[in-house]
């Protein structure tokens, strides 16, 4: 069996509704009275803050940039034109002396390679917060703009970005995002600009996962929507066996991230005690 992009292929308008009657769902079931998102320049983001205007009207979506010293300006450039083009209000927010202040008071030496990831999740808990801050102001939610393809390999910061009300987009593969992206008018440079959560300086998504999104999402439909074996899903997509398995182990190690924490249930007390 050879796997092809066939298999990622979706009904745009019958997606795109049931994306729309979810995120109007979710916020009336809330009492809310709109959303808030974090707007990067990038697809998810984008794609998400279209249909939340779709859903429920420009008025009531706010978009909020968090850019640091570091931020590529073209990725600043494409948000606040998109925002523009969407008619959305934005809010910019630097976190650049907020990060310092954490830096500081926790000791951290920016020149130490070990201090690299604890000071990039730092960046995207301080974004979660300041979304939660505008969602608390405006008594909005916070939509999350995680897919599907980063939320099973875990790639995503735990109460970072992964902090959110609702997640509009997560049963997107990347590949779906980009293309229900372009279909619903978001310009082309940012549907298909390289993924960068630009968490440190000259941050890439090529950093962190283990190949291309466009075998990644065919190897995580293999494993996870097919139901195939390591070895299977090698062979039909073309990849090497060791980053299947790897890919496979991010998922296992990463469940943590995608459930609540654990606690002890009344039933376990129950038998314990008994």
């Amino acid at each position: 069996m050879e796997m092809t992009r066939e298999l990622l292929k979706i009904d745009f308008k019958e997606e795109t509704e049931r994306i729309l009657e979810f995120i109007k769902k979710v916020v009336k079931d809330a009492g809310a009275r709109g959303v808030v998102l974090g707007l990067s320049g990038g697809v998810d983001s984008s794609l998400t803050a279209a249909l939340c205007v779709k859903a429920l009207g420009k008025d009531k979506v706010l978009g909020i940039l968090m850019p640091t010293n570091f931020t590529p300006k073209e990725d600043v450039e494409d948000a606040l034109e998109l925002a523009k083009m969407l008619g959305i209000r934005t809010e910019t927010v630097k976190i650049d002396g907020i990060s310092e202040a954490f830096f500081k008071h926790l000791k951290i030496d920016p020149c130490d390679p070990k201090m690299r990831m604890p000071m990039a999740n730092i960046r995207a808990r301080i974004r979660m917060v300041i979304l939660y801050y505008y969602a608390n102001l405006n008594n909005y939610l916070v939509a999350g703009t995680g897919d599907r393809s980063e939320s099973l390999i875990g790639y995503f910061t735990k109460y970072g970005d992964g902090g959110v009300d609702f997640l509009p987009i997560c049963h997107l593969y990347k590949t779906q995002v980009r293309e229900l992206a372009r279909h619903l008018g978001v310009p082309e440079k940012i549907a298909y600009k390289p993924s960068s959560p630009q968490l440190y300086p000259g941050h890439k998504a090529t950093d962190e996962i283990p190949i291309d999104y466009d075998k990644l999402d065919l190897v995580l439909v293999g494993l996870f929507d097919l139901k195939m074996k390591p070895e299977e899903v090698s062979r039909a997509v073309g990849v090497p066996l060791k980053v299947v398995r790897d890919v496979l182990h991010r998922f296992e190690r990463t469940m943590h991230k995608r459930a609540f924490p654990p606690k002890i249930e009344l039933t376990d007390v129950a038998t314990s005690s008994s």
